[in-house]
């Protein structure tokens, strides 16, 4: 793999990120209400009111607190949280950890279940397997996740009572750290069922990319000749066509990951998921500029390194693919 290829395309990542960065720190402080009308109680005097604003360094010159806030971030220095009055580092580090455990275990087993039995399906073409296959896999993808979310919970909470219905654990608890947390049997009973609606939402994505791919490589010569030397078609199936059919799945899965910092915020809502997508809509609502920027900034992070690692993954999946 070139060298000058990864060095270009890791400083057109650098580049967009300080895009993304600034059209940030402008929208937000340009696009919502005072946040001193969230800091400050009615009656207020005007002189406590700008000392407000002179603690939270919203009384400087605009270009000023950008360049304060850059400096801030190349530092990993993200201020302090306007509503809960302390570092943004550990609020967000909070809640992205609770929802990338969701996310992830949603996502993986959408693309494990799906990449496998979209290759399946177009295996089977036109019979009633794949018409099957196709309309549950849209209607996963369509259904609303508020709706097929809340159906779940008066299925298997409350009508059933077999699992939680909101939250991370039973309360009252008490957790040493995250990984107290997260490894307890508690913890996975309240998990499944949000993990499970996510995951069904995404499934349809892998399942149909994949099987149209998979139609589209099995019209290649490369196909044709692995039958002709008498592979078996399973072989030919999982060896040659999958493989070639990877490239826009991989694609797909990285711009998942990158967005799933922000989580489902519907699902999160429904199941009263403490992560960080009812955390973004807190910080939108109470104008809490450097909380919304940190999640934000996050998310935009987290996708651009994804697609500059799917960008290096397509050379090691199809040997056509160049990176100059």
């Amino acid at each position: 793999m070139s060298r000058t290829y990864v060095l270009r395309r890791g400083l057109q990542a650098v580049g967009t990120l300080l895009v993304i960065v600034t059209a940030l720190f402008f929208l937000f402080r340009l696009g919502l209400p005072d946040p001193t009308v969230a800091l400050v109680t009615d009656g207020l005097s005007p002189e406590d009111r700008a000392a407000v604003r002179e603690r939270f360094g919203l009384d400087r010159p605009l270009v000023e607190q950008y360049v304060i806030y850059l400096g801030n971030i190349v530092r990993g220095e993200f201020g302090t949280s306007f509503h809960y009055k302390a570092p943004v580092a550990g609020v967000v580090w909070e809640k992205f950890a609770n929802t990338m455990v969701l996310m992830l275990v949603a996502i993986v087993f959408a693309y494990l279940l799906g990449i496998p039995l979209g290759a399946y399906l177009a295996w089977r073409r036109g019979t009633r397997t794949d018409t099957l296959g196709i309309v549950l896999g849209l209607t996963f993808r369509s259904a609303p996740m508020f709706w097929t979310g809340m159906l779940a919970v008066l299925l298997f909470g409350v009508a059933l009572g077999w699992l939680p219905t909101s939250g991370m654990r039973t309360l009252p608890y008490e957790a040493a750290n995250f990984f107290d947390k997260v490894f307890t049997l508690d913890f996975l009973r309240h998990l499944v069922m949000p993990a499970t609606i996510i995951a069904l939402f995404y499934l349809g994505s892998p399942l149909l990319i994949m099987r149209n791919t998979m139609l589209e490589v099995y019209g290649e010569d490369f196909i044709e000749m692995a039958r002709a030397k008498g592979l078996p078609e399973r072989d030919v199936l999982y060896r040659h066509a999958a493989r070639n059919a990877l490239l826009p799945v991989i694609t797909q899965l990285a711009v998942t990951i990158g967005l799933a910092a922000g989580g489902q915020v519907v699902v999160e809502v429904v199941f009263s998921w403490p992560g960080l997508g009812r955390e973004i809509l807190q910080a939108v609502r109470t104008s809490d500029f450097p909380l919304a920027q940190a999640t934000f900034m996050l998310m935009a992070v987290l996708v651009i390194a994804m697609n500059f690692l799917a960008d290096l993954l397509y050379g090691a999946l199809d040997p056509r693919v160049k990176l100059r």
